[in-house]
């Protein structure tokens, strides 16, 4: 497993992180607990060392899973953990017109590194981000006390590091805020289809020296391949109204596509889409979901030190995607 560094951390980890949110359960269906302890498992096995979560995940499920899979092994290197806060209001994206001090003030901000703290079973939070941000919050006058807070946590050891997790397929929202230097890490949405972070966003974190972790690498799944017209997710999962109406018969016509692209350089389209993100050197680390073992494998095989061909870089241009589901 390859390495990067994150930012300006000192934390050195793997490239290929494992996305948590899947086995936090909720949302998600069709995967037991035992199975996705077995997936994050295998993962650590297999060398990655990141791993991101957040309270909201199946409302700590996910990180009580991840303290008692790091409670069992012994021997293993040190393991990241990122977490994140989630607004006070539960709404996601952020808005420009909802006040500070209904999403991030103080109270919220010490609440959730404190319940974190003890789902986690962890002396210190290793990475603590906002779960959703939209820079009007910066003008509230609630900011400078929050911030405050957010220093204080560091002074006592809580919170190691801060960063940010940025509203799906708008990094401008966040631009500001990363100018802080309290803010170390910016996580954001980046694929073949979504290609926003181009936009500025990349030479902002060259600048600053970010921490850069990619997530829906797959574009919640649009990206295997696995997803046909007649596809049935199960019962009560948030995949149904994701793909609702005729985007799965869309989202199987741009995988038929990009299917004759695979060949020398990537022989499935969830490897096609991982050499993608880490083509990219302001890349830290990209977590893509993985609720099976066999997830795990296939993800980690992708840090072998290949990158894509320019010439391929050039033909996947013309399978952006602007969306915004």
């Amino acid at each position: 497993m390859r390495t990067r560094r994150l930012g300006r951390t000192g934390y050195q980890i793997s490239e290929i992180g494992f996305g948590a949110w899947g086995i936090g359960g909720a949302m998600w269906r069709g995967i037991t607990d035992d199975e996705g302890r077995k997936a994050l498992q295998r993962a650590l096995d297999l060398g990655i060392d990141f791993i991101d979560t957040a309270l909201a995940y199946g409302n700590g499920h996910s990180e009580k899973m991840i303290a008692k899979v790091l409670s069992e092994r012994s021997g293993s290197g040190p393991i990241v953990v990122a977490t994140k806060i989630p607004p006070k209001d539960f709404v996601w994206p952020g808005r420009a017109r909802t006040p500070l001090s209904k999403t991030f003030p103080a109270a919220q901000v010490v609440a959730c590194v404190e319940t974190s703290l003890r789902n986690l079973r962890a002396e210190a939070l290793h990475l603590q981000q906002f779960h959703v941000w939209h820079d009007a919050w910066l003008s509230h006058p609630a900011w400078p006390e929050t911030r405050r807070t957010m220093e204080r946590l560091k002074e006592e050891g809580k919170v190691l590091h801060f960063g940010v997790s940025i509203n799906d397929h708008a990094p401008e929202t966040a631009m500001r805020l990363l100018e802080d230097p309290l803010l170390e890490s910016a996580q954001l949405i980046y694929n073949v289809y979504d290609r926003s972070p181009e936009r500025g966003f990349f030479d902002l974190a060259r600048r600053r020296a970010l921490g850069v972790i990619v997530r829906v690498p797959l574009d919640e799944g649009a990206l295997t391949g696995a997803i046909g017209p007649d596809t049935v997710f199960p019962d009560g999962d948030w995949r149904n109204q994701h793909f609702r109406g005729d985007r799965k018969a869309e989202v199987a016509r741009r995988a038929d596509a990009l299917k004759a692209l695979l060949g020398a350089e990537a022989t499935t389209l969830p490897e096609l889409a991982l050499r993608f993100v880490l083509y990219r050197d302001e890349v830290s680390t990209v977590i893509p979901g993985m609720r099976r073992p066999a997830h795990a494998r296939a993800n980690a095989a992708v840090s072998d030190g290949r990158r894509l061909s320019p010439s391929m870089l050039d033909r996947l241009r013309e399978h952006a995607w602007e969306k915004n589901w």
